[in-house]
């Protein structure tokens, strides 16, 4: 009897054990529910008020891109960088190819007899609208994309680039703009100097106060529309569309070419009248030039202080002449 007992006594002891462990243990799985709850609340409390903290500050400041502070007016140190100088050789390369293509297209029109043949003056305004499309596209992330001393000179007012890059790049845009035409020239010789060379000058029956009030306006709408593309405020909606700030300055460049075409052939770019008119060497055309120059740095200027792109930046009250 003894060992039955002593087994039975063990068996008792054995299923309390097992008893008090059933009970005890889902209470000990709940406590550490409870505690993981507790933490995984705090945890989600601390996200939910960072989250909170950064929309306040959001809200605080007012808006959710950033705003470029202003280029410093002279930056010596631009010529140590080789960025600088592959920055040169784009806006180069880029007005080369403007320049070529653009000059051809003229010519190429005025040798067609027939007004039904060749691409007409809507083509040409699609050459010169696509090419600019085109090579800002290409550029935009080596030189900015100017291809254009009055877009260059309206960034300089507006602060977006340093007074060195600014003259190095016309310099650069008028050697591409020259090189461009004479490249034209070549390839199309006897038709070239025969129709005028594609250079611009005031048309017979307009003054030279109306071409030089037509290439403002031109000038105004293109720098208008530069800034208007890169705001940095479209920029951070628009980031998942890389081609949209080149094609409404493409599109720009066609529609002031159908409106002036007819008055002046259309300057807006002082590096595409200054090429054409060294390589074809007119005198007409060289008492001309002034207004190509006149009036885009004018049209840019006034873009600069009429524009309410421009007047929502930083840059425009860094001139310190603007309020």
């Amino acid at each position: 009897m003894v060992p039955l007992l002593n087994n039975s006594s063990t068996l008792t002891v054995f299923a309390s054990s097992f008893i008090y462990v059933c009970i005890s243990e889902p209470k000990r799985t709940q406590q550490s529910s409870v505690d993981g709850g507790e933490k995984r609340t705090e945890s989600s409390e601390g996200k939910m008020s960072k989250e909170v903290s950064d929309e306040g500050r959001i809200h605080h400041h007012g808006k959710d891109y950033v705003d470029p502070p202003p280029a410093v007016l002279l930056d010596m140190g631009e010529f140590k960088r080789w960025s600088f100088y592959r920055a040169l050789i784009a806006e180069f390369v880029a007005t080369l190819l403007f320049l070529y293509v653009g000059v051809a297209t003229v010519i190429g029109h005025k040798k067609q007899t027939d007004p039904c043949e060749g691409v007409g003056l809507l083509g040409i305004g699609w050459a010169f609208g696509g090419m600019i499309f085109i090579l800002v596209y290409c550029t935009a992330g080596i030189s900015g994309g100017h291809i254009n001393p009055a877009v260059t000179f309206g960034l300089l007012l507006a602060r977006k680039v340093t007074l060195l890059r600014a003259v190095a790049y016309m310099v650069s845009q008028c050697l591409g703009a020259i090189c461009g035409v004479g490249l034209a020239k070549a390839f199309m010789k006897d038709s070239y100097n025969a129709l005028g060379g594609g250079a611009n000058s005031v048309s017979t029956g307009y003054s030279k106060g109306t071409a030089l009030g037509a290439e403002i306006i031109g000038t105004f709408v293109l720098v208008y529309v530069v800034f208007s593309a890169t705001d940095p405020k479209r920029k951070a909606r628009d980031s998942h569309v890389p081609v949209l700030a080149p094609l409404p300055i493409g599109f720009a460049v066609f529609m002031v070419h159908l409106a002036t075409i007819p008055i002046t052939g259309t300057g807006i770019n002082p590096a595409r009248s200054f090429g054409a008119a060294v390589i074809y060497n007119n005198e007409k055309i060289w008492d001309d030039q002034w207004i190509f120059w006149a009036g885009t740095i004018c049209g840019s200027t006034c873009c600069c202080i009429l524009s309410p792109v421009r007047s929502q930046s930083r840059g425009r009250q860094s001139l310190g002449i603007f309020p």
